[in-house]
């Protein structure tokens, strides 16, 4: 066995290294409170469909789960692979064998002792109903020999996959044995995590506290991504679920919330001037965009679908939805990224009215409704779906808002074959944790462009998505990513707008919060 190496020094596995030389100084530097106590309230934008981390993709649950739960892997800060629960991972030279070591006296808030019979009912569950399954299609088998080892037996070497295990998209989170049978949507939330579930009330708030018996990793010295050394230094979080843009406004500048996850661009200066605030800003927060429904008319018809985006002026759609606070964007990565590429640039921000009624009369449409599925839970969502609909409107689409809130609209999305035809969404962290996330839900077996059948499935982006994941070197595998991107846009399963930048505030006396995929609580405390 060979201690693992990813084949681009860009996403080495940083903590297995640490643990393999040594890194015993760290532990003197170790983050330490500096004060402890208090209730931590943050404003949250979107309700809270579960907290099932296997089963929601939903932003809304994990700015609450990833502060519950822990996984084998997880990512650092820059978002490459790190080690989370598991203390070490070794590699068979012939890639077909991964031998995780748990790190010990990791405890779930039951006050259970996590052992590998633990990860074994995780794993089976999250392969019967985990949204990401697909990944295990090359797995052989898994097994616990022991108490603290966590073997992955592969069919074939895939030089992705723990690349892809460590995606914080869905994760694939250790729950305790017991748990593992529970239905879709219906986890009881019990994880490793610093801070444990208090209390869930639907449509206004989800409670934590302190778990006293968490087991922070000593193999770091401060918190690194998701994962790191993690410290509750507050007694309690409330996840407040605000989705009034102005009542969230008002609750930071009264102290009434401490943090929020999203400040309008019309209230920033405002707040600029408020020396109890404090702005944080994070570009690149999400890519704006809307999947579609490929398997219900009209756009079951490419040709109609060509006429959409055809229609579209993304300079329009992006300035309602960000205040301006945005930039043009080609595809499902960002600029600057090793994946970046404009493959399918033709199809994106066309301002063609023209061509879009030449394509509508080839289509054969004749003023069937066209459902825009969206939501006011997130209004970046919500005003681009207002302009969308009339630039539709302008080429003569008959074009119907469906407005629900985030968690109804992301259910339909899911488990709908009809009754809408665009859902508005956004991708925020399939694009920072890589092509592969980006683009895996338009693969077999969850084909989220909604299929008639489940045979009826894209051939070309599915060989495009199988060498991303399998192909022998980075080379193969972005020139693969380049041909998926390509065939998603090229047959409208996606469209992208462009990527919004996210402004977030927290008062003046919460040290330490630093803005992420989603708010970290750990290694958070008050001043004063």
């Amino acid at each position: 066995m060979a201690r693992l190496r990813f084949d681009r020094p860009a996403l080495a596995l940083a903590s297995a290294m640490a643990v393999a030389l040594g890194g015993g100084a760290a532990a003197a530097q170790q983050f330490s409170c500096p004060k402890k106590g208090g209730e931590f309230v943050f404003g949250q934008e979107a309700k809270v469909n579960s907290l099932d981390s296997h089963t929601s993709a939903a932003i809304s649950t994990r700015n609450v789960a990833m502060n519950i739960y822990e996984a084998l892997m997880t990512r650092d800060e820059n978002f490459n692979p790190m080690l989370d629960l598991a203390s070490s991972v070794e590699t068979s030279q012939d890639g077909k064998t991964h031998v995780f070591k748990l790190r010990s006296a990791v405890k779930f808030h039951t006050g259970k002792t996590m052992t590998s019979a633990d990860v074994v009912a995780s794993f089976d569950r999250y392969k019967t109903v985990g949204i990401e399954r697909g990944m295990f299609g090359v797995v052989e088998k898994w097994e616990a020999p022991d108490a603290s080892t966590f073997v992955i037996r592969m069919n074939v070497a895939q030089p992705t996959f723990l690349e892809n295990l460590s995606s914080f998209l869905v994760p694939i989170v250790i729950i305790p044995a017991e748990n593992a049978n529970a239905p879709a949507m219906q986890l009881t939330p019990v994880g490793t995590g610093p801070f444990q579930h208090v209390e869930f009330v639907a449509d206004s708030h989800v409670k934590l506290k302190r778990f006293d018996g968490y087991a922070a990793n000593s193999a770091h010295k401060d918190l690194d991504g998701f994962g790191g050394y993690k410290v509750a230094c507050v007694d309690t979080v409330n996840f407040r679920l605000v989705t009034e843009p102005g009542a969230r406004v008002a609750g930071i500048e009264t102290g009434e919330l401490h943090a929020v996850e999203d400040v309008p661009a019309k209230s920033q200066e405002t707040l600029k001037k408020n020396k109890n605030v404090v702005l944080k800003e994070w570009k690149n927060f999400w890519i704006q965009l809307v999947e579609v429904n490929a398997g219900f008319p009209p756009t079951d018809n490419l040709k109609f679908r060509q006429a959409a985006i055809a229609a579209l002026n993304m300079e329009e759609i992006m300035e309602s939805a960000s205040d301006g606070a945005y930039r043009l964007n080609i595809g499902l990565q960002y600029p600057g990224q090793a994946a970046y590429t404009e493959a399918g640039k033709e199809t994106y921000n066309q301002k063609n009215p023209a061509k879009a009624k030449q394509l509508l009369a080839e289509s054969g449409y004749k003023g069937e409704e066209m459902i825009l599925l969206t939501n006011k839970d997130y209004t970046s969502m919500y005003n681009a779906s207002l302009v969308v609909a009339e630039q539709l409107k302008a080429v003569g689409i008959n074009a119907k808002l469906l407005v629900v809130d985030w968690p109804a609209a992301a259910q339909m999305f899911e488990k709908s074959q009809t009754g809408w035809n665009w859902f508005f969404d956004a991708f925020g962290n399939n694009p920072v944790i890589g092509p592969i996330s980006s683009v895996r839900k338009f693969s077999t077996p969850q084909n989220a462009y909604k299929p008639k059948t489940p045979d009826d499935v894209d051939k070309p982006f599915n060989a495009a998505f199988d060498e991303m994941v399998n192909g022998a070197t980075p080379e193969i595998r972005r020139a693969a990513f380049a041909k998926a991107q390509a065939r998603l846009l090229e047959q409208v399963y996606v469209v992208p707008f462009g990527s919004l930048t996210k402004i977030q505030a927290v008062r003046a006396n919460v040290e330490n919060f630093r803005p992420y995929r989603i708010p970290r609580i750990s290694n958070v405390y008050f001043s004063g």
